[in-house]
């Protein structure tokens, strides 16, 4: 199985802290966003990581080269070089022709994560497995959950209906990776390029799609979209991670 990075975007919400660097790249202890993942990846068992990169690649792709000796063997890059117009369904579906006909996890390039948090997803037989906090936090996706799938998901969910927040993490079979792109085809053809890929997610959800869900079993995590979250983090993530690995 492969991972996806999605690393284009220009974290504006944050920009007051990381100025010129892109998201990935803040450093919360002695290490960056973007080495915690690719630690956490490999102790998951991960080998082969691909990052789409765009706002301010090069730094991406020189911290990684400078620091390849503590990351997963094979790593490569895509380059999105419309990041300042699109989403993140941009950047995915720019990696289709990499991915094709295989098994991968996507996150997002601002999640952080106890590697523990991956293995039932990477295990799971749902063609899409989203993982998913059974608790709330505000300004992140939400989900609807019935029996074992998920049914709806979208940030605006209310709390008094929300089964959990969505980490930002999600674990596609072969098999639902080429429904996945067909999707995409269809919704980048129709100029939706601003969106969210979960909009496609949803979709095939729609359509009957086994889209299942892993929980985070109160292993620490965080989405750090803003400087609040950056001290959230810091606070009550970031130690436990330490004292995990």
């Amino acid at each position: 199985m492969k991972a996806l990075i999605l690393a284009a975007g220009q974290g504006t919400r944050i920009r007051p802290i990381h100025g010129r660097h892109p998201k990935c790249l803040i450093r919360v202890d002695d290490r960056t966003i973007l080495d915690h993942q690719l630690q956490s990846l490999g102790l998951a068992g991960i080998h082969e990581v691909v990052i789409v990169v765009g706002y301010e690649k090069e730094q991406i792709i020189q911290h990684v080269r400078s620091n390849s000796c503590d990351y997963p063997p094979q790593i490569s890059f895509i380059d999105n070089p419309s990041f300042a117009v699109t989403n993140n369904i941009y950047s995915l579906w720019l990696a289709q022709q990499l991915l094709w006909e295989e098994s991968f996890v996507c996150l997002n390039s601002d999640v952080i994560f106890d590697p523990d948090i991956l293995i039932p997803a990477l295990r799971s037989t749902a063609p899409i497995s989203m993982i998913v906090d059974p608790e709330w936090r505000d300004e992140t996706m939400k989900v609807i959950t019935s029996g074992n799938r998920v049914t709806h998901m979208n940030k605006r969910i209310p709390r008094e209906i929300c089964t959990g927040t969505y980490i930002g993490i999600t674990a596609f079979s072969a098999e639902a990776n080429l429904q996945l792109f067909a999707k995409l085809n269809k919704l980048v053809k129709a100029d939706r390029v601003n969106e969210f890929f979960n909009v496609a997610v949803q979709q095939l959800a729609d359509e009957g799609v086994h889209v299942g869900f892993t929980s985070t079993e109160g292993l620490p995590w965080a989405e750090i979209d803003d400087p609040s979250d950056l001290g959230f983090a810091q606070q009550h993530v970031f130690p436990k991670l330490t004292r995990a690995a």
